[in-house]
């Protein structure tokens, strides 16, 4: 079964946002990693400023959802206004997540192509042809 969760992202603030919403919907992060927990990438180095953002949260407030979210990454530009949410699917396979992500790009536009990521996950990030942001993801598990 495949699962849709929101994606929030944040410009710095990341951090202060989960604890908000964990104070509220309480349980505890699945995941929590910053940007300086992430392997060295040519050409994509980060100012020390930016290695204590938030790279990805999760924290489950619900049976059926996860609210994730992540700091904008400044070597990657500010986020515009209107893309600070996406959705996130996630496939039991990584055949259905090509299925997915494919069938959602048709006629939209890939930010991030699908593939293996250094977290173990096949992953990938588009704007549908509505503009409509979307990350496909299926962990390493499956």
């Amino acid at each position: 079964m495949n699962t849709i969760n929101p994606y929030l992202t944040f410009d710095g603030n990341c951090e202060a946002a989960f604890a908000f919403y964990k104070s509220i919907f309480g349980g505890e992060y699945q995941t929590i990693s910053k940007f300086k927990d992430m392997p060295p990438m040519p050409g994509m180095e980060l100012p020390d400023s930016a290695k204590e953002r938030i790279m990805h949260v999760s924290l489950p407030i619900s049976k059926e959802t996860i609210l994730m979210g992540s700091d904008s990454n400044p070597a990657m530009g500010k986020v515009p206004f209107g893309k600070q949410i996406s959705l996130s699917v996630n496939t039991e396979s990584k055949a259905e997540a090509d299925r997915i992500f494919n069938a959602l790009a048709a006629g939209g536009q890939i930010t991030m192509p699908i593939g293996e990521m250094f977290w173990g996950a096949y992953f990938g990030m588009l704007d549908d042809k509505f503009g409509i942001s979307w990350m496909v993801n299926c962990d390493a598990k499956s």
